[in-house]
């Protein structure tokens, strides 16, 4: 079996006795007190994330930009420097390989993110469509990568950093800061981006100065959280999860993404199959379910209606705000009405819930 990887934190995660797991290929911390504790801190004020095993590469270049139009579905184009986007890549057949982040630091310079699981395929398949001027610079190695989530994480940040200049960085924008941290300057790359449906910043910064910057964002009030919340957070808020809501054989057009995708911006990889599938109407959608059963709705658990099967959950969880069950599911599209009371089969037993737009899940959580 291969050696997991560990995080620049790894022994601050132990230290402070967090429960690891495996996740992706690297050994990160899965809760440090309960999901649900770590979960409400986000909600109600700050929580921090170890989220260092996400894959960080530069791509630059003359050609870095027509690469990343051919093969990311949004439109690079549109980007100013200083800001990003969320986009997704799709293989021919209009499936989508991963969700990334797109920032563009100058003309020819950008900062992409992946997921940690499809880091190597992503990267791989960038690299087997650029032109011999692209350059890629994987810098997963000797950066680390924290988010700051939630209502006080601009303040908590700003407090860490002894600097205001966070509070200037607008929603999908990103800064790159020179700041003192342990009596070093330190270059960081704050991004006001995040994965829970709350404010906040990701922040990408040299390996070694992780630990007294994470030390730093507790004293100042942030909760260390783990993924267990991180995935509690990510339902609640609507977001896909590769593996879960999207895969290569999902389309955005029934992945409900299609804001996502620049069908105007010229032909990039898979861009076919998706309007013609938009075009056609798909046969199935990805929508919330909310129930006042407390329980844990599982993926691959069946959907029914008047005693037929119209479809299947993806992710669910038990959503501690409000003492609801939040879940996300493909619904056949003749079903997949908002309002609509479907039933959930649960082993031998079928819980009721109501389907809403992914959009209002995040309503209801609050």
């Amino acid at each position: 079996m291969e050696e997991l990887r560990r995080t620049p934190l790894d022994a601050v995660h132990r230290q402070t006795g967090a429960r690891m797991v495996p996740f992706a290929g690297w050994d990160m911390p899965v809760m440090y007190s309960s999901i649900l504790e770590e979960a409400r801190s986000v909600r109600q004020g700050c929580g921090m994330f170890d989220i260092s095993h996400m894959g960080r590469v530069y791509v630059e270049g003359p050609d870095a930009l027509d690469l990343l139009q051919r093969t990311t579905t949004n439109d690079v184009n549109a980007l100013l420097p200083g800001t990003a986007q969320y986009s997704l890549i799709a293989n021919p057949d209009g499936g989508i390989i991963d969700d990334i982040i797109v920032y563009r630091v100058d003309a020819q310079k950008f900062l992409v993110v992946v997921n940690a699981s499809n880091s190597d395929k992503d990267i791989s398949w960038f690299r087997s469509h650029a032109t011999a001027s692209v350059e890629f610079n994987v810098v997963t190695q000797e950066t680390a990568m924290i988010a700051v989530q939630g209502p006080r994480a601009l303040e908590v940040a700003s407090k860490a950093f002894r600097s205001d200049a966070v509070l200037n960085i607008g929603r999908f924008e990103f800064a790159t800061l020179e700041l003192e941290i342990a009596g070093c300057n330190a270059t960081i790359t704050a991004c006001r981006t995040g994965y829970t449906g709350e404010d906040g910043l990701e922040l990408i910064i040299p390996a070694s100065m992780a630990p007294t910057l994470w030390a730093r964002l507790h004293d100042e009030g942030a909760a260390p959280c783990g993924l267990g919340a991180r995935d509690t957070l990510r339902i609640e808020a609507g977001y896909p999860l590769y593996g879960h809501e999207i895969d290569d054989n999902t389309s955005p057009v029934e992945a409900l993404l299609m804001w996502a995708v620049s069908l105007t911006k010229g032909n990039f990889i898979g861009r076919e199959p998706i309007a013609k599938l938009k075009s056609q109407k798909p046969a199935r959608k990805l929508l919330g379910l909310k129930s006042d059963q407390r329980m844990q709705p599982r993926q691959g658990y069946t959907l029914f209606s008047n005693g037929e099967r119209i479809g299947a959950i993806t992710s669910g969880t038990f959503s501690p705000a409000h003492n609801i069950t939040l879940a996300m599911a493909y619904i056949e599209s003749s079903a997949a009405t908002p309002g609509n009371i479907v039933q959930i089969q649960v082993r031998d037993k079928f819980v009721d819930a109501e389907i809403i737009p992914k959009k209002a899940m995040l309503q209801s959580a609050r």
